[in-house]
């Protein structure tokens, strides 16, 4: 029988990281992170990190383990977080994985082996510079006539997954799409059991803006100023949401007030893709996230059994 290993996904600011620490007391359980942002250093504040406190003394893994300066890749997270599962397992206790990054979550539950490429970086400036002079929506439509299949999950207003669709062609002569075919081959080695939180729009939306309010009270500019001054590149880190946003700030590009504003913007539209991608596992039980926490817990101790 294979061992079973919890995942709960859901849009940010959902509750996720409090509900998996109170399951973990319950189920003698240990976190591994799918959040693509919370494994850079430094980057606390803007990714709400959860702090030692928040963390009960719950071991969390996969936070803090890569440098702003790197390239961090889908299939490095798979590999060293399955590692995480198997060390959890061995010490004869539940992996919980809990985050809202899809790509991660899917690649652990799917078993994608997403091949390792070399970053061919005179294509990406070009089509950085061809979305900056022609518009980000041509570029989406490029893409959509390669992989018309991988274009219905990515957001128009999504410029690091567009680019990434047109690299992978240029790069293999394959689509993402049948590359992903190619790679669900492999047999999965656990029994995902796949829990996500969902709440009204109007509550989430609160809970975004409240989140957003007390980054910017907890030092979110004074963070993004810091980590400027100490790496000199920011291949991905950079472009996270809530970092890209205070950055335009910072060069003048904008106001602080429409930053505030663009922040909550994004962040609202970035929760509703992440709903969308999390709707489309038939698997998925659902938690309604207004419920309490401990009702919550009850009802996945129940899902297990």
């Amino acid at each position: 029988m294979k061992p079973t290993v919890i995942v709960i996904g859901g849009p940010t600011a959902s509750g996720k990281s409090g509900l998996a620490v109170e399951l973990a007391k319950k189920i003698n359980g240990e976190i591994i992170s799918a959040d693509s942002m919370q494994i850079y250093k430094d980057m606390d504040i803007g990714t709400a990190k959860v702090t030692e406190k928040e963390k009960q003394g719950i071991p969390h893994y996969m936070i803090d383990i890569a440098s702003p300066e790197e390239r961090y890749s889908v299939s490095t997270y798979k590999k060293e977080a399955e590692n995480k599962v198997e060390e959890i397992l061995k010490k004869g206790k539940i992996p919980i994985i809990v985050g809202g990054t899809g790509l991660y979550i899917e690649s652990l539950i799917y078993g994608i082996e997403f091949q390792e490429e070399e970053i061919d970086e005179e294509y990406r400036q070009r089509l950085n510079e061809f979305a900056e002079k022609e518009g980000l929506e041509k570029l989406y439509n490029e893409a959509q006539k390669i992989d018309s299949q991988a274009m219905d999950k990515i957001s128009p207003n999504d410029k690091k997954r567009i680019i990434r669709v047109l690299e992978i062609y240029h790069k293999t002569g394959k689509t993402k799409t049948e590359q992903e075919i190619e790679s669900r081959k492999h047999e999965v080695k656990y029994n995902y059991k796949l829990f996500a939180i969902t709440m009204e729009r109007s509550e989430l939306y609160k809970k975004i803006e409240k989140r957003i309010d007390k980054m910017l009270e907890e030092g979110l500019i004074e963070e993004v100023e810091s980590i400027k001054k100490k790496y000199n590149k920011f291949p991905t880190a950079m472009q996270g949401l809530g970092y890209k946003e205070v950055v335009e700030y910072l060069e003048n590009k904008i106001t602080k007030e429409e930053m505030i504003e663009k922040l909550k913007k994004e962040t609202r539209h970035y929760a509703k893709r992440q709903l969308t991608w999390f709707r489309k596992y038939k698997e998925m039980i659902w938690l309604d996230g207004e419920a309490g926490i401990e009702e919550n817990v009850q009802i996945i101790i129940k899902q297990m059994k």
